[in-house]
C-alpha cells in the first residue's frame, strides 16, 4: 500500500472535517430525507431528490477523507533535524533571481496544497525542483511562463 505523507496540520484539518460531517452533515441530510418523505409522492419531490444527491456527496466525502487517512503518513515537521536541506515539510525562502521579489513556500501533501497559503504540493513542479537541494542553491523551475530561477534563500522547519 502506497503511503502519502502529510503534516500534522493536514490530518488535523481532515480528522475535523470527517467529525463534522459524521456528527453534522450526515444527521442533518437523514432528517431532511425523513421530513422529504413524509410530503408523499417522492417521483416528483425535488426536496427529496437534492438531499438524496446531498446524502451521496456527504457519504463519498466521508469515504474519501477515510482513505486518505487510512494511507497518510503523518510527518511531525517540528521534530525534523534541519539539515538545511528542502525536505517534505520545509518551509521555503526563494528569491527570484528574474524580479528578485521573495516567496516563501511550505511543501506539503497534495491534499493540503493552497499556494494562496504559502503551501505547495511535494508533487509540484517547484516543490520536486526544489527537494533535496540546500540553502544558496539555485534551481531553475519549468513553470507555465517559462523557466524560473529561484535561489534558496532560507529552510526551515516548524
Amino acid at each position: 500500500m502506497k503511503r502519502t505523507p502529510m503534516t500534522m496540520r493536514g490530518a488535523e484539518a481532515l480528522r475535523a472535517e470527517l467529525k463534522r460531517l459524521k456528527t453534522e452533515a450526515r444527521p442533518n441530510v437523514i432528517k431532511a430525507i425523513a421530513e422529504a418523505r413524509a410530503h408523499g409522492d417522492l417521483s416528483e419531490n425535488a426536496e427529496y431528490h437534492a438531499a438524496r444527491e446531498q446524502q451521496g456527496f456527504i457519504e463519498g466525502r466521508i469515504g474519501e477523507i477515510e482513505a486518505k487517512l487510512s494511507t497518510a503518513e503523518v510527518i511531525d515537521t517540528s521534530k525534523l533535524t534541519n539539515t538545511g536541506k528542502v525536505v517534505f515539510g520545509a518551509v521555503v525562502e526563494l528569491e527570484d533571481q528574474d524580479d528578485v521579489h521573495r516567496v516563501v513556500y511550505q511543501v506539503v501533501g497534495e491534499d493540503e496544497a493552497d499556494i494562496r497559503a504559502g503551501r505547495i504540493s511535494i508533487t509540484s513542479p517547484i516543490a520536486r525542483a526544489l527537494v533535496g537541494k540546500s540553502e544558496g542553491d539555485v534551481v531553475d523551475v519549468t513553470a507555465p511562463g517559462g523557466i524560473r530561477s529561484y535561489e534558496i534563500v532560507a529552510v526551515k522547519y516548524e
